[in-house]
């Protein structure tokens, strides 16, 4: 088998069927052998049900993976290099945003260049709000400054890899995963070539703002410990201002031996500054405790409740 292609669904009732054409389209013109590993992630809709039709329509290349209930893009991805058969495997949406053409593209990068075990796509050009956009570039820079880890702005999940970047993926087997930090941090020959996002064939996005926020805070907690830095260097500013304030104070009452009581309102800003530092730090330590605890109960990455193997898969 030359190609998976693996493609997380969430709610793509409208979108698998289109995605399979297309990609057929594309793989059939380019004659070697490929298949598509669908991942029902937990879907509230009739997913799984278009998935099982194409099934049985197809030409016994479509592999299905449906989970026991919803456990995240990250899971579906993984499940789906798991059950991948080829040497060569690509992530890619069922919306069409990413075009199977630019997959066929990675394909010959990988095949002209044997020195290359990975080709990941770049947004050049965001179809987005100014708001995300911004949000977005202060992400990779925040966590280019914090983490070992290098990440290529504007890169995503969509990349075709070969099997020893796949197995290396497997072999980290952590709960919590932030895939474009896990495939950075393996290593390997990458290039990274532009492409443009689509608009999607059908559906909304699942991805709000406040998912994409979350999941750049797990992101920067997955692949760097400078937050735990943070409650220290917060101590020592507030020990320093506390000095300060002292120093300053005492000198107020030297003078005047009424600025003490008249300045009683800075006193308490103070301690609830201190007050709310405090919390900030808990809560900042709280979080890797959190996920620390969460991966000690070594739990599954994802449940499969159903595999449909292909109809000429001895």
């Amino acid at each position: 088998m030359k190609l998976s292609l693996v493609v997380p669904c969430y709610n793509e009732e409208q979108n698998v069927a289109l995605f399979y054409q297309t990609a057929k389209a594309v793989f059939d013109a380019e004659g070697y052998s490929y298949e598509c590993v669908f991942v029902n992630d937990g879907s509230a809709d009739n997913t799984l049900g278009e998935l099982k039709r194409l099934h049985a329509e197809a030409d016994g290349n479509i592999r299905i993976v449906s989970f026991s209930r919803n456990f995240g893009k990250e899971a579906a991805m993984y499940a789906g290099i798991e059950h991948a058969k080829g040497e060569l495997i690509c992530l890619i949406d069922a919306d069409l945003q990413q075009r199977p053409e630019v997959v066929a593209y990675m394909v010959k990068r990988l095949d002209e260049v044997p020195e290359l075990d990975c080709v990941a796509a770049y947004q050049q050009q965001r179809h987005e709000s100014g708001t995300l956009t911004f949000f977005k570039s202060s992400f990779y820079k925040l966590i280019n400054s914090v983490s070992d880890t290098r990440f290529v702005q504007g890169a995503s999940d969509f990349r075709t890899f070969r099997r020893s970047v796949a197995e290396a993926v497997l072999s980290m087997g952590e709960y919590h995963r932030f895939s474009k930090g896990i495939l950075s941090w393996v290593g390997f020959n990458t290039e990274y070539i532009p492409y443009e996002v689509q608009e999607r064939a059908a559906g909304e996005s699942k991805w709000s703002f406040k998912k994409l926020f979350k999941y750049a805070i797990d992101g920067i907690i997955a692949f760097s410990t400078a937050p735990l830095a943070i409650p220290t260097a917060m101590g020592i500013i507030m020990a320093v201002i506390s000095f300060l304030y002292l120093g300053i104070k005492g000198l107020y009452c030297l003078l005047s031996p009424t600025a003490f009581f008249s300045q009683g309102s800075v006193l308490i800003f103070l301690l609830l500054l201190v007050g709310g530092l405090q919390l900030l730090s808990i809560g900042i330590i709280g979080k890797y405790l959190a996920k620390t605890y969460e991966q000690s109960k070594n739990r599954p990455i994802y449940i499969a409740r159903e595999i449909i193997e292909p109809k000429n898969d001895d």
